[in-house]
């Protein structure tokens, strides 16, 4: 007897034994009970979510001789003709292959003929976006106005493909992926009818890797029974998929957070010499990335064990969730690079020496503004000189408490427009991400030159760093357009620098209070 693959042999032979499409099969059996089956049916889903086992039952259900809830009895001699692909009255045509006018054309003249045995004429078209512009032509009066003892169901997984008038002339039922509770459920059942012992870490493996396809979880599940006769493993599962050991993900993903060029190549070096695919790699590393994202925020994690968790924290613990997210998209980019490319072991070595680079001077940025906090702070201290206080063995010389006299009362200065325009305008900078301009810009002020030119005045002095930061060309632009979106108009400027020699004076404590710095002041 012929050897009969996992997935057709335990395909669904009614609406209940599906899973995760109930919100189509309760419809569907609703309308069959009800008499109100439509003329035409337009599946739409990822591959193996049962858009084809859907049609067939629905193939069968219509006709059955003694159906049972909306369900096909699959016993009579209709069902079981159909079960068998021996009933001319269903057909099923493969649209990839079957694409031309003319093959349109010969449905489109077979439907005139009533159905030899069975109650309805189906034609079941399977991945029916491949169809010609002809051949959607041809087919669209025929679907629309079928004769009454036809019924049309297509199926496809890019419905934007079809035409309008298809799409407005089918009952369209889209499906949804099968979550991996439910790919869980029904590997379960296989492995029990077929006597296949596998571990419960190996079953989760298998329903991730599908991506909630059913069909793919059923043909790595074969797949790993033909391969051993022992008890299936997450190893094992992983090994014949080509995944890459953890060992390497990890050492490439510490490498790229520690900006380690070296060991990030080494690693790749490594699944090059074992054979592993670079794409399901640079897979596995982004959703290794992302798992330690997960358990950054969530503290919970699955399918590792506990020395894996130890060092998936170990590295939650170093990395910001920022720097996280940065890596993630990088390694999403440079995945969609290399997926179409001949040459990806060149695309993947250099684009993972960029992300390091990117990183590095990240960090460097980051450094830099921290530092040019830090001489704002400084520089906005005031220094004044400090009487000394005389001391003798004996007595000590108390200085006396100013008088009223001697005081002196602040004078409050109302700020000009000029000066609150300025002031919204670096708080705009703020909240529109632009930190770096913020900073460089938030103890300055502004005069007015000229109706095109303003003059930046930094009164605690105009270091190296804010001057690097203002004169590059990208920082100047965004500033310019700042400056126009708040004024109206645009405006050229000028930098100034306002330092002027002030006594030395002692610091006042609260100055240095949020630096974390201790400062000794030696007069």
């Amino acid at each position: 007897m012929a050897y009969t693959a996992l997935y057709r042999k335990f395909r669904p032979l009614k609406f209940e034994d599906m899973v995760g499409q109930e919100h189509i099969t309760k419809t569907l059996k609703n309308q069959i009970m009800a008499g109100r089956v439509g003329h035409a049916y337009l599946f739409n889903g990822g591959r193996g979510t049962g858009k084809t086992t859907t049609a067939k039952i629905l193939a069968r259900a219509v006709n059955c001789l003694n159906p049972q809830n909306g369900e096909p009895c699959n016993e009579c001699e209709i069902c079981q003709e159909i079960l068998d692909a021996s009933l001319t009255d269903v057909v099923e045509m493969d649209a990839a292959s079957n694409n031309s006018v003319e093959d349109i054309r010969a449905i489109r003249d077979e439907v005139n003929f009533l159905p030899t045995k069975a109650k309805y004429r189906v034609y079941i078209i399977d991945e029916v976006h491949m169809l010609s512009v002809g051949a959607f032509n041809a087919l669209l009066k025929t679907l629309e106005e079928p004769p009454e003892h036809v019924k049309f169901i297509l199926a496809t997984t890019e419905p934007q493909k079809l035409p309008a008038t298809i799409l407005s002339r089918c009952q369209r039922f889209d499906y949804k992926k099968i979550n991996d509770e439910n790919v869980i459920k029904r590997l379960n059942i296989i492995c029990t009818e077929s006597n296949i012992k596998i571990t419960e870490n190996a079953l989760k493996t298998i329903a991730i890797l599908s991506e909630g396809a059913m069909r793919d979880a059923i043909s790595i599940l074969e797949r790993c029974s033909q391969e051993s006769s022992d008890e299936i493993t997450i190893d094992l599962v992983k090994d014949l998929v080509g995944l890459p050991s953890l060992e390497y993900i990890h050492k490439l993903t510490k490498a790229l957070f520690e900006n380690n060029e070296i060991i990030a190549l080494e690693a790749i070096e490594d699944v090059i010499n074992n054979g592993k695919d670079l794409y399901n790699f640079l897979w596995e590393v982004i959703k290794y990335t992302k798992d330690i994202l997960i358990y950054k925020a969530t503290q919970k994690l699955d399918l590792y064990s506990e020395q894996q968790i130890s060092e998936i924290k170990d590295l939650a613990g170093k990395v910001e969730k920022e720097r996280l997210l940065n890596v993630i998209y990088q390694l999403s980019e440079l995945e969609n690079n290399i997926k179409n490319s001949a040459q990806k072991t060149i695309l993947l070595q250099t684009g993972i020496i960029k992300i390091c680079m990117n990183q590095a001077n990240g960090d460097i940025i980051k450094l830099e503004e921290k530092v040019a906090q830090l001489e704002q702070k400084i520089n906005n201290l005031n220094f004044s000189t400090v009487p000394k206080v005389a001391t003798t063995t004996q007595s000590k010389q108390i200085m006396p408490k100013p008088t009223q006299s001697t005081t002196t009362s602040k004078q409050v200065v109302t700020p000009t427009k000029q000066t609150e325009d300025w002031k919204e305008i670096v708080e705009n900078l703020k909240n529109s991400g632009k930190i770096r301009l913020f900073t460089c810009l938030v103890n300055t002020t502004v005069n007015k030159l000229n109706d095109q030119t303003w003059e930046i005045e930094f009164p605690n002095g105009l270091t190296e760093f804010n001057k690097r930061i203002l004169e590059d060309i990208t920082n100047r632009n965004d500033l310019i357009k700042a400056i126009a979106m708040s004024t109206g108009y645009e405006i050229n400027f000028k930098l100034k620098d306002g330092k002027k020699a002030k006594p030395t004076e002692a610091p006042s404590a609260s100055g240095f209070d949020d630096l974390g710095i201790d400062i000794n002041i030696i007069d």
